[in-house]
């Protein structure tokens, strides 16, 4: 990764997203609980967001949880998926990359209406990184893109804007991601059966490249990571032109 990153300096993206799908299938073909594959899952998401710093990258947004994941698992997988949450947060705080690189953490979507025991790890999280100021990290917890517009069109009526104010820029300021860049890449793994995002970023995604894997996530590695963002640097990105 260090030789890599000295020959790319500056044509990386600013702002990387990803959908780490395929936590689920990966177990189940190994004859696996599902919940080691959430379990291993976690651990690989842990490695890779250090190569992406090591890159220079310095905003992340990572689909954790959408909203109709929520309503479809079941409560025992949910509850585990609980558990690795407040794991993560722990783990936060206890590593000390977190206050070198001084990471700010927040978390996007609906996650208020979660157990109380999960938000409250929450807002711990977000308070304990609250001050750092280079590099972010966006972690989308009971999350949907509709959902987000649809959230950011009622603030602004709240917030009484007129119809005439009403701009992209306008509505930017009160989307979830209000104080991150557009994303410029999105990487999903676990895509044997076509190429969708789910809902992901759907207003920051506008002009994003996509890199589609069928890999299921837990065989993601720091490989397959410079390979994509090779991929990412031999694109020619038009921004709509």
């Amino acid at each position: 990764m260090e030789e890599f990153i000295k020959s790319v300096k500056g044509k990386l993206p600013k702002h990387v997203g990803i959908i780490p799908d395929g936590n689920r299938r990966w177990a189940r073909e190994r004859n696996l609980d599902i919940n080691f594959g959430h379990l291993r899952g976690y651990e690989i998401m842990k490695t890779i967001l250090y190569s992406l710093f090591d890159a220079g990258i310095r905003y992340l947004t990572i689909y954790a949880l959408s909203l109709e994941n929520a309503r479809k698992r079941s409560k025992e997988e949910l509850k585990y998926i609980y558990e690795i949450i407040k794991m993560a947060v722990e783990a936060v705080k206890e590593d000390p990359m977190i206050t070198e690189e001084k990471v700010k953490m927040n978390v996007i979507g609906r996650w208020r209406s979660l157990p109380s025991h999960v938000t409250e790890k929450i807002k711990e999280l977000i308070d304990y990184t609250k001050d750092h100021d280079k590099a972010f990290i966006n972690i989308c917890v009971m999350y949907d893109g509709q959902e987000e517009i649809v959230d950011a069109v009622k603030a602004l009526i709240k917030n009484n804007v007129s119809a005439e104010e009403i701009t992209p820029e306008k509505i930017k300021e009160h989307l979830y991601t209000k104080d991150f860049p557009p994303v410029d890449y999105i990487i999903r793994t676990g895509m044997d059966d076509g190429a969708r995002i789910s809902g992901f970023l759907l207003w920051d995604a506008s002009y994003a490249e996509f890199r589609f894997r069928n890999e299921y996530w837990p065989d993601y590695s720091e490989e397959l990571l410079i390979e994509d963002l090779k991929e990412y640097m031999r694109r020619k990105r038009r921004l709509g032109a």
